[in-house]
């Protein structure tokens, strides 16, 4: 199967997961005593099973084409409240797709579909934490067809998880997306937290796509 750029799926796959064990200093780290906020999980969790799950969201198993939208990479780190890495955390990221729309069967927005989009990944953490995918940057979408005013910002659902311990439900938003300042969701954070909910972008050396790193912080209290 060929991907979107000049590197193979394996290549990509490869290449995200080795970055994403490269050493990574951010300022979220000068507050990882503070766990991430919590958002809200939304309506639209994947809830139909799919045969591809992995860390590139930009391509199907078994299509030639590529999602639509500006191809992105996003990594980081999962560390406990003490700094200490949580390693084998699964880290389970879902998104609405280049046009505002998610790919469930409630969502009542009449956007595009994207066949080739997958929409939906599950990572687990290396044993520093890390973890990594690559992905399309989410269109917003109008709340009108919710019952709602406004939009929702360009965001990526995360849900963290590990055996025995209480999970952690949160958001990535964007910086510099206009949008944030309207957004109710990301407003229910505490203000002096709420930078850390939004990840800058540098550029990836070797595919030279964003590259977008969101660090998260859990409070690893026994469920």
């Amino acid at each position: 199967m060929k991907s979107r750029t000049k590197l193979s799926r394996r290549d990509v796959t490869k290449h995200i997961a080795m970055a994403a064990g490269a050493t990574l200093v951010t300022s979220s780290f000068a507050s990882a005593a503070v766990p991430t906020p919590k958002q809200v999980e939304g309506p639209f969790h994947p809830i139909d099973e799919q045969s591809d799950t992995d860390l590139n969201l930009l391509m199907i198993e078994g299509h030639s084409e590529p999602a639509k939208g500006e191809a992105i990479l996003v990594r980081g780190r999962v560390i406990d409240t003490d700094g200490r890495p949580v390693e084998d955390a699964l880290v389970d990221v879902w998104q609405a797709n280049h046009f505002g729309r998610y790919s469930h069967p409630e969502d009542p927005n009449t956007a595009p579909l994207d066949p080739n989009f997958q929409g939906w990944g599950l990572i687990t953490t290396d044993s520093e934490g890390r973890y990594g995918f690559k992905t399309v940057k989410p269109g917003p979408y109008p709340l009108s067809f919710l019952g709602e005013e406004g939009w929702r910002c360009r965001h990526i659902h995360f849900q963290v998880s590990r055996p025995g311990f209480s999970k952690l439900t949160t958001q990535m938003y964007f910086h510099g997306d206009p949008l944030i300042e309207q957004d109710l969701e990301i407003a229910r954070a505490p203000k002096e937290l709420r930078h850390l909910l939004i990840a800058k972008s540098n550029r990836d050396e070797v595919t030279d796509l964003p590259l977008y790193q969101f660090d998260i912080v859990m409070d690893m209290t026994k469920a």
